[in-house]
């Protein structure tokens, strides 16, 4: 029981919409709305600034490291990834919002950081590497999701096959990026402190 507790709670833990909260709270309209019409922090940048972004980064990565240390408690490291997938998947699919939710992309890093916080040190500056240096915040994920599960397996089988899950699910969350960018027309990221 408290492993299926556990998961329940990571997946409430992960449904909440920081994103769509931060922007309410300083007026910046709903997310579902303006800019790409996504929850997430890459959203909040394009209509309330790096602030704001930073700010709902850090909620959605702190939501994601409550439920994988929820998970080291009760059943160990390998559960402690599995409740992370849970987070995430509530991240992308909250029940409040009618399961239409953000990418899993700042929860991943929260993810990262409470399992190793070397991997979260190693993928973060990959992840600013691609993103300053192409202007695409989803180039830099993709790279993310494609080296995460081989260093999950590094760690312990039960960790690779989580991330494993994790990097799928927010493969498929991203394949309108992917489009995009195949294509040409993915929105470059526009660092600005305030708008």
């Amino acid at each position: 029981m408290s492993y299926i507790f556990s998961l329940i709670i990571s997946y409430f833990l992960g449904s909440i919409p920081f994103g769509l909260i931060v922007a309410r709270i300083f007026n910046k309209g709903d997310l579902r709305k303006v800019g790409s019409g996504n929850i997430g922090a890459t959203n909040v940048m394009r209509v309330g600034g790096l602030r704001l972004a930073g700010l709902t980064w850090i909620l959605d990565m702190a939501k994601a490291i409550i439920a994988v240390l929820i998970g080291r408690y009760v059943g160990g490291e390998s559960f402690a990834a599995w409740c992370g997938f849970v987070a995430i998947v509530g991240h992308c699919f909250p029940v409040w919002l009618k399961f239409h939710g953000g990418k899993g992309i700042s929860s991943l890093f929260g993810i990262l950081l409470a399992v190793n916080p070397l991997l979260f040190v190693i993928e973060g500056i990959e992840w600013l590497i691609v993103a300053l240096g192409f202007g695409y915040s989803s180039a830099g994920a993709l790279v993310v999701f494609t080296l995460m599960p081989i260093f999950g397996f590094v760690i312990e089988p039960g960790v690779g096959l989580a991330f494993l899950a994790i990097a799928i699910l927010c493969f498929v969350r991203h394949r309108e990026n992917i489009l995009r960018l195949f294509a040409g027309k993915e929105s470059k990221i526009e660092w600005k402190w305030k708008k």
